[in-house]
């Protein structure tokens, strides 16, 4: 399916705008081996040669409201000039989210974490291998990065969460999205900082088992609800997901802040 997709992207640019795309690489969690249909999105890199113009964009548009629809085919473009620098301060960059082609928002996806993922582990579909690329990882970036955004996106995120299941029943069947997303997306930031490494949010589930046992079997459920088995979560597992954000982002914090 990865290979499809990629195929069929690149099929169709090099018919709309030939020689624009010179280099494609796959991140996300295909490169990291743990890639599951119906659950992971075709996540890339592509490098494109001359910055965009609005026709380039047009077309690009057109491009991708083509594409499949599931698995999303998503990407960050980067021009030459940004090929370079491997920017980190999320500026404007056309980049696609849910299959989305976005050209005039601040791209969230430009950060040290996406180019340590590209560094260790991109798989080239065109262009140079990844090692001649001379992407740049700064360690002190990577490490306020992640700090940052356990504090910032995170701990807030469940103290929003926390507030609306006031009112609710523990008993009440909630997403397991948002179970697995709060219990294995910080624990994925954390591994980073204590090992400057990126790994799954299966993986995931494994380092916040062993950092705090009392969720092991929480981080378990969500491992398997993203692999497809029957797991159902309560608004009780969501509270007990948030209280592993803030245990998380603390004991980060703790270790790896300054």
């Amino acid at each position: 399916m990865i290979e499809e997709l990629t195929r069929r992207y690149l099929h169709t640019v090099d018919e709309a705008l030939p020689g624009y795309v010179r280099g494609l690489y796959v991140v996300g969690s295909a490169a990291l081996g743990a890639w599951q249909p119906g659950a992971s999105d075709v996540d890339t890199v592509i490098l494109t040669s001359r910055p965009p113009t609005g026709d380039d964009l047009a077309q690009l548009a057109r491009i991708h409201a083509g594409m499949p629809r599931s698995p999303h085919f998503d990407g960050v473009y980067l021009e030459p000039a940004l090929a370079r620098s491997w920017p980190t301060d999320g500026r404007v960059v056309p980049y696609v989210v849910d299959g989305e082609l976005r050209t005039d928002q601040p791209c969230g996806e430009l950060t040290p974490v996406l180019w340590l993922t590209l560094q260790r582990y991109g798989i080239p579909v065109r262009g140079p291998a990844v090692a001649e690329l001379g992407v740049r990882v700064d360690p002190e970036q990577l490490r306020r990065y992640n700090l940052d955004n356990l504090r910032e996106y995170w701990q807030t995120s469940v103290t929003l969460f926390r507030a609306e299941l006031g009112g609710v029943a523990p008993a009440t069947v909630v997403d397991g999205g948002i179970v697995s997303w709060f219990v294995l997306g910080p624990a994925r930031l954390h591994y980073t900082l204590a090992h400057a490494d990126v790994i799954s949010k299966a993986a995931a589930g494994d380092h916040l088992a062993a950092l705090f046992p009392e969720y092991a079997q929480l981080a378990q459920r969500a491992v398997g609800w993203r692999a497809g088995e029957a797991e159902q979560f309560t608004a009780a597992d969501l509270v007990v997901a948030c209280d592993s954000v803030n245990a998380v982002a603390e004991d980060a914090w703790r270790r790896f802040g300054a």
